[in-house]
Formats: structure tokens, C-alpha cells, sequence
């Protein structure tokens, strides 16, 4: 049965009868899809058509998903890259990718099903093999880890925890800013499998780093960022750079976990557009 809703649907209907390569956003927690507007709207003006899918079940505003937290429960990370990987086989041609935080991971999930014609990675949530575990980033994680009913709900961050995590680089305004337009609860699980996968020969968050088909994938790391050090970043490009493709980390200074939607967004976003340009033109 597809997971596709009927706006995703329209989205790749659009994308397909543009006839320009997509590129297709995934977000992580506590974001909705439409966090990547602003990113679309560039990306389209520079000739590529874009869709951005929500999770499975994700609500289409920010008020209607704090209205009802229950749906965001139990999301796998399997199962939402799932939903992402239906999503392309349904555009015409080859897309590039950009994820961020586990939105990263599993855009890096789909590089490794040789599924993308070029993939940006932004501060992304650590995949099996990934050993560095910054105190930071428990600390950030600590609100669903410390909690193990956090896998059977969704789970929202206090302003204090949404600072620590995601805007500690930002002043009060533009973090009160942020939240109040953007956050939303979350599912507790993928942080759980992350947090146990290198103890899991079946966990989701495997990735297959050393498939050829895997493509040009440029790592980004903002270098302020609590919940994904950079050290996490760093790790997963060692692992990355053993394939045989085009394999890049760029760091971005001064910034945290909020930097694809904070008012630095546009910095960040056209190293991502100079990187899908070079290698996965719109012109597919």
C-alpha cells in the first residue's frame, strides 16, 4: 500500500512534468517538510523542479501537528526512508538528494541504494559504524533517551531544550522565533536505534557506504552544533571517503542545528546548490 499522501503525489506530478531534475528534501525530528520552502524556492529559481515529503503521517501545519503529538509516534527510520525511496521511484529521472539531521542520515541511506545523482548531508544524525558520541550530543538527546516512553509517543522540546539542541549559537529572539514557527513534536525511536545500532547487526540506520553507485555526496557540519557535533559529521566522512565516488566536508563556522532554517539559512543552502550544480545539473 503506498505512503504516499495526495499532495506528495501532486508534488512529484509537478516535478515530472517539468521535465528538470528534481531534488528532494528530507527533514528530520521536530521539523515538518515545509521547513525547506525557503531552500525550494531557491533551488527552483535556479532550474530544478523540488519536492519535499513529509513523514509518514505528518501533519500539514505546525499548529495541526502540536494539536495531535500521537501521530508522530513510533516513525522508524527504516520506515520513513521507505516512504522517501516510493516517493523517487515515482520521478522521471535521477534526483539529488539534501537531508539534514536524520533527514541526513537517510538521504545518506538513499545514496546508498545508488537511488541519487548527488547528495548533500547536513549535520547528520550518526549511522552504524559512527563511534564518536559527544557528551553534547546526549545531553541533547537525553530528553527521549532518559525517558524510555518517549518510544511510544511524540515528544515535544521545552524552549530551554530547543535552545541547548538547536539555536545555541542564536540570541533569545531569534530562537523563541524558530520555535514558535517551526518546532513540533517528534519521534522518540530514531533516536533509540541511532543510539543502539552499533550493537545491532540489523539496525536501521546501516548505511551502504561502499556501493560505486552511490554517487557525489558532500557531508556539511556546522561547527557550533550540539546535537550534531561535529565530531559525528567528521566520523561519518572517514567511513564515507573509502568509496570510490566523490566524497567532500564542508564546514560551516559559528553555526548550530538550526542553521538550515535560522537566519544564516542562505549560507549554508548555496554551498549545497554550487555542490548539486557541479554534479547533477538541473538540465538531467
Amino acid at each position: 500500500m503506498s505512503t504516499l499522501t495526495s499532495a506528495e503525489r501532486d508534488e512529484i506530478a509537478a516535478a515530472n512534468a517539468s521535465g528538470h531534475r528534481a531534488v528532494v528534501f528530507v527533514h528530520g525530528l521536530w521539523l515538518l517538510s515545509s521547513s525547506w520552502d525557503r531552500w525550494r524556492r531557491l533551488f527552483e529559481d535556479n532550474g530544478y523542479a523540488t519536492i519535499a515529503p513529509g513523514w509518514p503521517d505528518d501533519r500539514g501545519s505546525v499548529e495541526e501537528a502540536r494539536e495531535h503529538p500521537e501521530v508522530f509516534a513510533r516513525k522508524m527510520v527504516g520506515q520513513v526512508t521507505e516512504h522517501y525511496l516510493e516517493a523517487i521511484a515515482e520521478l522521471q529521472h535521477s534526483p539529488a538528494v539534501v537531508g539534514h539531521s536524520f533527514g541526513g542520515l537517510i538521504a545518506q541511506k538513499i545514496a546508498g541504494e545508488g537511488r541519487a545523482s548527488a547528495t548533500v548531508s547536513i549535520d547528520n544524525a550518526p549511522f552504524q559504524g559512527v563511534l564518536a558520541l559527544p557528551p553534547s550530543s546526549l545531553k541533547s538527546a537525553a530528553p527521549i533517551l532518559a525517558h524510555p516512553r518517549s518510544l511510544t509517543k511524540g515528544v515535544a522540546l521545552t524552549f530551554e531544550q530547543f535552545v541547548y539542541g538547536w539555536a545555541n549559537n542564536l540570541d533569545e529572539a531569534e530562537a523563541r522565533e524558530l520555535y514558535d514557527r517551526y518546532h513540533v513534536p517528534a519521534s522518540g525511536v530514531p533516536l533509540f536505534q541511532a543510539a543502539t545500532a552499533n550493537l545491532n547487526p540489523f539496525a536501521e540506520t546501516k548505511v551502504d557506504t561502499k556501493n560505486s553507485a552511490r554517487g557525489p555526496l558532500l557531508l556539511i557540519s556546522g561547527e557550533n552544533d550540539n546535537t550534531v557535533p561535529s565530531a559525528i559529521v567528521e566520523a561519518s566522512y572517514r567511513i564515507q571517503a573509502k568509496n570510490s565516488g566523490v566524497t567532500r566536508l564542508e564546514r560551516i563556522p559559528g553555526r548550530g542545528h538550526s542553521l538550515i532554517i535560522d537566519s544564516g539559512w542562505r549560507e549554508v543552502a548555496d554551498v549545497a546548490l554550487e555542490f548539486i550544480q557541479e554534479f547533477a545539473p538541473a538540465e538531467a
